[in-house]
């Protein structure tokens, strides 16, 4: 009886240990189980600024603060008499709707973007408002100011993206005022068209073809360039969003070329700075 009664014991024990053990294991997935290759220095490199997007108390103030500027620059623009109707233009992506979910669904599998993925995401609408975007906007509504959303989606995309703006109640939220992507990918001519009618404020953006064809498909080099011939516009009239994750920046080092996953780790190694 002693014998058995001590086996009995060391199995009870066993038995409570591994219990213990996967209870305390996390229940959702491992990146290492759900990562195809976890040296991709570009998923690995997007979920680090996706973190930072997410998590860092210093991304919220610098959209606040952009926000904060724009509300400035809009209060004295008021004070000038226009023989136009007022109009705010502003991008989406990033810049008043946070898809950085979408982004850590898919670089948790490993996979870049995928543009059939992409519209499962905006028919969803469930991203998720940037800091300070909301107050800005309603406040400009609030003065007689128009808002066009000039946007890079797609007319697939109209029914989920104008279901997510007026969701959180963002003005305008219209198909008159949401300008989808027209074929090509720069939004020049959708901007001249709106200024025709409009005395247009302030741009507001996270990508810098935003605001102007000056950076549409340049160089590294040109677009460093341009904005250094443009830099009074910067917190005047461009009003510009932090997005580490994705963008022409990106784009221009690779040379707007489609590269594969190694070939995108070593572009951008070349670019980098070291001593």
């Amino acid at each position: 009886m002693p014998f058995k009664s001590l086996n009995m014991k060391k199995a009870i024990f066993f038995l409570f240990s591994t219990a213990l053990l996967l209870a305390c294991t996390p229940s959702q997935k491992s990146v290492s189980n759900t990562t195809t290759s976890s040296s991709n220095l570009v998923i690995n490199g997007k979920l680090f600024a996706v973190a930072y997007m997410q998590r860092s108390a210093e991304y919220h103030a610098l959209c606040l603060q952009a926000y904060n500027i724009a509300t400035l620059r809009l209060n004295e623009a008021l004070q000038n008499a226009s023989s136009k109707p007022r109009a705010v233009i502003t991008d989406i992506d990033e810049t008043l709707l946070d898809n950085s979910a979408d982004e850590v669904h898919h670089d948790l599998q490993g996979k870049g973007f995928d543009p059939k993925e992409w519209t499962k995401w905006t028919g969803m609408a469930a991203a998720d408002t940037i800091p300070g975007a909301l107050t800005f906007f309603k406040y400009a509504a609030s003065k007689n100011v128009e808002v066009f959303y000039i946007t890079n989606r797609d007319e697939k995309d109209k029914e989920g993206t104008l279901k997510n703006l007026k969701k959180f109640d963002f003005p305008y939220a219209d198909e008159a005022h949401l300008v989808l992507k027209q074929g090509v990918s720069s939004k020049e001519a959708r901007r001249q068209k709106v200024m025709e009618k409009y005395d247009v404020v302030l741009l507001l953006g996270d990508n810098l073809s935003d605001f102007s064809s000056l950076w549409d498909s340049k160089t590294v080099g040109q677009r460093l360039e341009n904005v250094q011939h443009q830099s009074s516009e910067f917190g005047s009239r461009f009003i510009i969003l932090p997005n580490p994750v994705y963008g022409d920046w990106e784009n221009a080092l690779y040379q707007y070329k489609r590269l594969t996953p190694p070939q995108q780790d070593s572009a951008i190694k070349s670019w980098l700075k070291n001593y």
